[in-house]
């Protein structure tokens, strides 16, 4: 009998390697082999853990999901001021870029081919978030628009960067360094943004 130990160490690592290939390098295509040979284990030990190529893809998928849900959660469940609780989600949606850099790029094919799960977000938070950001345009803090356009400036000034980083790279004639820079430098650009003071 195997060592238990081991034998989630092994998962843990085709998990890490699947996560690398897909977020970080962005190989969406990348065969169980490649999979394999980069986390130097035996293509059998996939199909072993993880039945076949598509469960394990579906597992890292979900809990990349469960990341992007816990960011949302930064803005439902905190006691923060506003502002505070949106920078918080802004730095936290920043690091996660950083960390997999086609995440994003991810989610939206998934999201395109209707294999992703759409709703993140109950709908009591949901009111409760548009009513926080029609507070915070009353005081003069936000320009005053519908708060869904808020959601919208800020998920797109948060994520189109790093959804669109391989045409960005290409054209704009940036490195990953560079790149990675750039949305380092991106919170305080996004805050200014999005409110007024």
């Amino acid at each position: 009998m195997s060592n238990p130990t081991k034998k989630d160490q092994t998962q843990e690592l085709i998990k890490e390697t699947t996560k690398k290939l897909f977020f970080v390098q962005g190989r969406f295509d990348v065969t169980t082999q490649e999979i394999a040979d980069e986390a130097g284990v035996n293509r059998t030990l996939i199909n072993y853990y993880f039945r076949s190529r598509d469960n394990l893809i579906q597992i890292v998928s979900d809990e990349a999901h469960k990341v992007e849900k816990e960011k949302s959660e930064i803005i439902m469940n905190s006691d923060l001021p506003f502002k505070e609780k949106i920078a918080k989600f802004v730095e936290s949606s920043l690091q996660t870029s950083l960390q997999y850099p086609y995440l994003e790029t991810y989610i939206v094919s998934q999201l395109n081919k209707g294999t992703c799960a759409k709703k993140d977000i109950e709908e009591d938070d949901v009111k409760k978030l548009y009513k926080d950001i029609e507070q915070e345009m009353s005081l003069g803090k936000i320009e005053q628009m519908e708060p869904c356009q808020f959601i919208f400036n800020m998920i797109s000034l948060l994520v189109f960067p790093s959804a669109m980083r391989p045409l960005f790279m290409e054209n704009m004639m940036i490195d990953d360094k560079e790149f990675d820079r750039l949305i380092s430098d991106r919170k305080d650009i996004i805050i200014k943004m999005l409110f007024k003071n």
